[in-house]
């Protein structure tokens, strides 16, 4: 698709440091079958950034989704992650970016295409809260794995106000986690069927919606502390997602000397 751009913009240390590249594509953790050339975000920013400023930008939007459409891994991982930064950076109108991004969800089959998307979704905050709302509910009752996620981080990066905050939390407790559909497999699952590398996920399935709920109520605690801890204390949550949750609390330095539960 856009590959011939991306390719001289990879560093040279991901292209002879052996060490380096697999810690990079570790921390990706991108499905088997997708490709990953070695881009950082930056660069793909600014690529995006490019693409979205030309007159040509709805005409590459409208190629990545054939290409998806074609075959799942025709696109590697940083185009992917172009694909949304355009969206993301594009001039247009409300009804038509909002089309886009219910086009590109299903594409996301990653954390990495997930949050960079999410956390970059300035034109969010032009958007009516309650039509923001509206078009990630599917998402939260979807079995796909990352569409869940995309719907926790979108919730955390726009919808984290006091007006929105019981409906979020509740949206997030009903969550069905045994229902959700999850290709990555846990590290006690892989190593009973000898499968290593891409795609082996830390913890139970889902883990990255588990992870997701984890940090959505790590980042509440934060600004709402007490109505988090008390929520959480009380809630139906899965005990491991608990456990997340106070974890990324401890880790992080706005809420390491506040009480998680």
């Amino acid at each position: 698709m856009i590959r011939e751009i991306l390719v001289p913009l990879v560093s040279e240390r991901f292209l002879r440091e052996e060490r380096y590249r697999q810690g990079h594509i570790r921390i990706i953790n991108a499905l088997p079958g997708r490709c990953i050339l070695g881009l950082h975000v930056p660069e793909m920013k600014a690529v995006a950034r490019r693409i979205a400023g030309s007159v040509e930008a709805s005409e590459v939007i409208g190629g990545f989704e054939r290409e998806h459409e074609r075959e799942r891994f025709s696109l590697c991982y940083e185009e992917t992650v172009v694909w949304g930064l355009t969206i993301n950076a594009m001039r247009c109108g409300v009804g038509e970016r909002l089309e886009m991004v219910r086009r590109f969800v299903p594409a996301i089959d990653n954390w990495g295409v997930c949050d960079t998307f999410c956390c970059n979704t300035k034109w969010a905050k032009r958007v009516d809260s309650g039509e923001l709302w509206e078009l990630l509910q599917p998402y939260f009752d979807s079995d796909r794995e990352f569409e869940v996620r995309f719907a926790v981080v979108m919730s955390m990066c726009h919808l984290l106000e006091e007006e929105w905050l019981e409906r979020v939390f509740l949206r997030l407790e009903g969550i069905d986690f045994e229902r959700i559909r999850s290709e990555y497999v846990s590290q006690k699952e892989a190593r009973r069927i000898g499968r290593e590398g891409r795609g082996v996920a830390l913890g139970d399935s889902p883990y990255y919606v588990r992870m997701a709920v984890a940090w959505f109520f790590a980042t509440a605690l934060a600004k709402f502390p007490e109505q988090t801890r008390e929520f959480v204390r009380s809630s139906a949550l899965p005990d491991d997602v608990k456990r997340l949750y106070a974890r990324k609390a401890r880790e992080s330095f706005r809420t390491c000397n506040v009480a998680a539960l």
